[in-house]
């Protein structure tokens, strides 16, 4: 008998149900979390163009909207403000405001569905008329200034029954001030879903869209993250999860896998990635055009979010994608 027989990996390929067997990764609607875009109001729905079958909902349509994922088992929502110019200020003083429209979302989310998990969002810019992460002062982005914002608004989401804070705003240190204020006020059972790696990204123009949110002057090269760098993420992951982070997240996905895997050998924390708005948009296009097979690139893309290390992946494919494996 020779040994030298060709070797044939084939053979693990032949069938669907090997193929099962052999199945390194499986996505699964738990790991799930679907975005909303939440409006004041009732009874009002705007679409979002640039992210097509996405729409700006008032709360009582969330709700709704909500009792159909909750029956396919999709169970995690995180939830964005759309707040009107008017109410917009240099302070974002709405956002840490009693009963303001956000807070009461995620109170009326979780009275309704108490088995649900609610990510909220931490960041000056929804609320603020220079559409910065943090507080400006002459063209400046103050780190510390802005943390006691950041507190505030983290508290008031805690105390409306938040599962999960989620600081998106890259200030220094928010992630360790946002925890002691926490603790402090008694909500040590309250999670932080930190946006540990998120780089100034030119993926986020649709959601920006989606909130009224953009920058009114320059960028956010001075706080998010230069695309270029990996290794930066982990002295990012370092400090978050010192500071008592309880999942670290890279925003974008598609374009920073390595950046999750690279974080995902390094920590025992569970890992988040979006699969955000314009990585969204330019599978929509694609298929709109028939340039690409919808369904099959969704599952795909997911997949690889997945695979690459995040037990977590927040999507706006999230429903379609549980409606097609329910």
């Amino acid at each position: 008998m020779t040994t030298n027989q060709p070797i044939r990996p084939r053979r693990n390929r032949t069938t669907a149900a090997v193929r099962g067997l052999v199945r390194e990764t499986e996505l699964q609607v738990r790991h799930l979390i679907y975005p909303y875009f939440i409006l004041p109001g009732e009874n009002r729905s705007e679409p979002i163009p640039s992210m097509p079958g996405i729409a700006r909902m008032t709360t009582d349509l969330m709700l709704a909207d909500m009792a159909q994922c909750m029956e396919m088992g999709l169970c995690s929502f995180i939830l964005f403000p759309v707040v009107p110019e008017e109410w917009k200020d240099a302070t974002a003083s709405y956002s840490f405001q009693e009963g303001n429209f956000y807070v009461e979302a995620i109170a009326a989310a979780k009275k309704q569905f108490p088995g649900c998990c609610i990510v909220t969002d931490v960041a000056l810019d929804p609320y603020s008329s220079d559409g910065h992460d943090g507080l400006v002062r002459e063209g400046q982005i103050l780190n510390d200034e802005t943390l006691p914002i950041l507190g505030k608004m983290a508290l008031l989401q805690a105390q409306a029954g938040a599962d999960l804070i989620g600081p998106s705003d890259m200030m220094d240190g928010r992630v360790g001030y946002i925890r002691a204020v926490l603790d402090e006020a008694g909500f040590t059972n309250t999670g932080i879903m930190s946006y540990t790696a998120k780089y100034a990204s030119g993926f986020y123009g649709p959601f920006r869209d989606a909130l009224e949110s953009a920058p009114k002057f320059g960028d956010k090269k001075t706080y998010q993250m230069d695309p270029a760098n990996r290794l930066e993420a982990l002295r990012e992951a370092e400090l978050d999860e010192a500071e008592g982070a309880d999942f670290l997240m890279v925003k974008p996905a598609l374009s920073y896998l390595d950046v999750i895997r690279t974080l995902k050998d390094q920590t025992a924390l569970p890992i988040a990635a979006y699969n955000v708005s314009g990585e969204y948009a330019m599978v929509k296009a694609a298929a709109e055009k028939g340039w690409l097979d919808h369904n099959r690139i969704v599952d795909e893309i997911l997949l690889s979010i997945h695979r690459a290390g995040a037990e977590v992946v927040i999507s706006y494919h999230a429903k379609d994608w549980a409606i097609r494996h329910n």
